[in-house]
């Protein structure tokens, strides 16, 4: 694969990151609202991710076990989609350059850091169904009824969750979850990688939870179908700027020494996900 001249080609990288869910125009590897209209597709996204999971074809081209990872959650991937994937990598890498960390720029430069970090909270209160929903969905009620606690604490005495008051006076941790992951808790193979346009690093099972993840959100029950494309449009606008903005010079560093960019992602991807599915089977 080709490797860019300049070494800054690429100033973002967000699947790099150990501990937080991201992608390229959003986070959490998420769909916006309006990407998944009424809940019924999630009935269609379970047995969709069923049908991968018995297909023969996951075990087309298969690479050795992610490194560092042996045991119950180390397992070969394949990448039989590479051609696709490495054109919507570097459209993403190219999005971010010219449109994404520019505009991110700007916008931390008139909006301090404190105010930026409440905006990344706020988002992460307000996104708070798809963990409630996946760890009751995975058994994990102690969890879920957390994530419910977190809420309406921060909602109120976090001024509409703003400041993160359930973790620092009540010791209440968010408990990060999403579809894919329970798909993987039920014995669901990742599948094959895929990059997605504007969205990043997935896999067919993680793409199908984004779906699913999306499915839940209130906005397409209540509001016409044009106001919840606007509202979610703007709401992954502003989530994905309020977060490069949080993160400008995170992957200079990975982004000039990477030999292999798009491997190193794939792998740091993988790895994570799978560290992830190891973390909330504990």
């Amino acid at each position: 694969m080709e490797i860019p001249a300049n070494p800054n080609e690429a100033d973002l990288v967000e699947s790099h990151a150990p501990t937080r869910p991201v992608h390229f125009l959003g986070r959490r590897y998420r769909l916006n609202c309006a990407q998944a209209r009424p809940a019924v597709r999630i009935i269609p996204a379970i047995i969709l991710a069923l049908a991968f999971c018995v297909a023969p074809a996951f075990g087309v081209d298969e690479a050795p076990p992610l490194s560092g990872l042996e045991g119950r959650y180390a397992q070969p991937y394949s990448d039989p989609l590479a051609p696709f994937n490495e054109k919507m990598f570097w459209f993403n890498l190219k999005l971010d350059k010219y449109v994404l960390h520019p505009v991110a720029s700007g916008y931390a430069s008139v909006v301090p850091e404190p105010a930026r970090e409440s905006v990344g909270r706020f988002f992460d209160n307000v996104g708070f169904i798809p963990r409630f929903a996946n760890n009751l969905f995975q058994l994990r009620f102690a969890r879920a009824a957390g994530e419910v606690a977190r809420f309406g604490i921060n909602t109120t005495l976090g001024v509409a969750g703003l400041f993160d008051v359930a973790d620092n006076w009540f010791g209440l941790k968010q408990c990060d979850n999403d579809f894919g992951l329970t798909l993987g808790h039920y014995g669901v193979a990742p599948g094959w990688y895929l990059v997605l346009p504007f969205l990043g690093p997935s896999t067919i099972r993680d793409t199908i939870g984004m779906v699913a993840d999306g499915a839940m959100s209130p906005w397409p029950y209540f509001v016409p179908w044009y106001v919840s494309y606007a509202v979610s449009g703007g709401q992954g606008a502003v989530e994905a700027v309020n977060y490069r903005s949080l993160h400008l010079d995170l992957f200079e560093e990975a982004d000039r020494y990477a030999i292999d960019l798009y491997g190193a992602v794939q792998d740091g991807y993988l790895e994570r996900r799978a560290a992830e599915q190891g973390e909330i089977e504990r």
